[in-house]
């Protein structure tokens, strides 16, 4: 008899042990998961408020494109109405083609 209640208290040994390091291995990984979960969800609550502020913040509105200053405009009908007197002077355009386009260019 004493050899089988020694193997048994053996065995309550050895299971009350490991039941032991179960529980302890289990609480430890239950705190690791909750610390992660929270500093998963501290990062999402900032991630939403800077996005928040980001649509709280009305955008400024573009500055109006300026029209183009007048005197571009001149200064290349100017030019193309030397190409075209030069285009005279070489014999390629007649005097009507020529007067026909500074007409339409000076329009």
């Amino acid at each position: 008899m004493p050899g089988l209640l020694r193997g048994v208290a053996r065995t309550a040994v050895v299971a009350g042990t490991a039941t032991a390091v179960s529980n302890r291995v289990s609480r430890r990984q239950a705190g690791r998961w909750a610390q992660q979960d929270y500093e998963q969800q501290q990062q999402y609550d900032q991630q939403q408020a800077a996005q928040q502020q980001a649509y709280a913040q009305p955008e400024a509105p573009a500055p109006p494109v300026p029209p183009p200053p007048a005197a571009d405009e001149m200064t290349e009908k100017i030019d193309q109405l030397k190409q075209l007197a030069d285009l005279k002077a070489q014999g390629v355009l007649t005097e009507e083609e020529f007067a026909d386009q500074k007409r339409r260019l000076l329009g």
